[in-house]
């Protein structure tokens, strides 16, 4: 078993962070059904500074479940990215996972996300001083580069790994590439050489558990972080350890529960059925009569109309043989 500090991870396969995805119903979902880590979304270190109501929301999580609790956050300043570590760590948090690869504007702008990929020394005090305030294992998630004539990932992280990180999670895409075109799993394989004390998380185009085993296998990375994959279909954690795919009652009755447990982390009904829309829209991806059900689901506005949709179309659903890649699901928003 690999480890992240002090942390055995019992498999490779790491969920990756989504926003609006990776909360606490989703994450416990995914560690039931086999994932090894499962960090939450990205969380502002500015909003844990000012302690943020609403930012404080994002730090729930089930102590009995997901273990070890990994936190996301990201940020610009060393002194603010320590002391919003420190208030992850008294929310529960035992890793600190630090964002260096959003590739989206309003986060770059700040200094933060991808942005830190253009100073080296800077990505690496924030290390430095989130481990020396808290004492917690840091792992962090760059990109290849900023762009295809800046690809500093062996520079950065080599400079993490002096630093003290515990484990570099690399999307094989510059940040100009955003999700588009193909992610080099090279990059991955050079970093992996490159950097030999720190545990190496893959990340990019991984579709299939037949993915995500070559990845292994053909980067030496130690880990594998799924992303646009698990968006409606946290069974493929299971797959990748020899399990089924979902029965049409099984899929319905996760649904559902994910939609209860949803509305009870959101604790507004219908704010938390406007939410839910993407996820009833990824899990009908593969499924006979998806678009017209992504259709229908724009006009839920009450936990009936979700309970219904569980009930009818997913419980009676086939699988679509005819379905090809996501190219016809928005996932963009839940990656950035």
């Amino acid at each position: 078993m690999q480890s992240i500090g002090p942390y055995s991870l019992r498999n490779p396969y790491i969920l990756a962070p989504m926003a609006g995805v990776s909360e606490r119903p989703y994450r416990v979902l995914a560690f039931r059904l086999g994932a090894a880590l499962c960090p939450t979304e990205l969380v502002s270190a500015q909003g844990l500074f000012r302690t943020n109501a609403r930012t404080l929301r994002y730090l729930r999580y089930d102590p009995e479940v997901e273990v070890p609790y990994s936190l996301q956050i990201f940020g610009g300043e060393p002194d603010v990215m320590a002391r919003a570590a420190a208030i992850g760590k008294e929310h529960g948090a035992q890793i600190i996972d630090l964002n260096m690869g959003c590739p989206v504007k309003k986060v770059t702008k700040n200094g933060a996300g991808s942005a830190l990929m253009c100073d080296v020394p800077r990505a690496a005090e924030i290390v430095r001083a989130i481990r020396e305030e808290t004492g917690l294992p840091v792992t962090v998630k760059i990109r290849s580069g900023w762009d295809a004539h800046s690809k500093n990932y062996v520079e950065l992280g080599q400079a993490l790994e002096e630093a003290g990180c515990a484990a570099i999670a690399m999307h094989a895409r510059t940040r100009a590439q955003g999700y588009s075109g193909q992610a080099d799993w090279s990059a991955i394989a050079d970093l992996k050489r490159h950097v030999t004390r720190t545990p190496i998380i893959g990340n990019g185009d991984v579709k299939t558990p037949a993915d995500a085993k070559r990845m292994l296998e053909t980067t030496g990375c130690d880990f594998v972080m799924i992303g646009r994959a698990a968006l409606g279909n946290p069974w493929i954690f299971r797959e990748l350890h020899g399990g089924p795919k979902p029965t049409p009652e099984e899929r319905g009755a996760l649904v559902l529960e994910h939609f209860n447990a949803h509305v009870d982390f959101i604790g507004e009904p219908l704010a938390a059925v406007r939410a839910f829309r993407r996820h009833l829209s990824w899990y009908a991806h593969g499924l006979r009569g998806a678009s017209a059900f992504r259709a229908e689901v724009t006009r839920f506005d009450s936990v009936s109309d979700v309970q219904r949709a569980c009930e009818a179309f997913f419980v009676s659903a086939e699988a679509d043989g005819s379905a090809g890649e996501m190219e016809d699901v928005d996932y963009k928003a839940a990656l950035g």
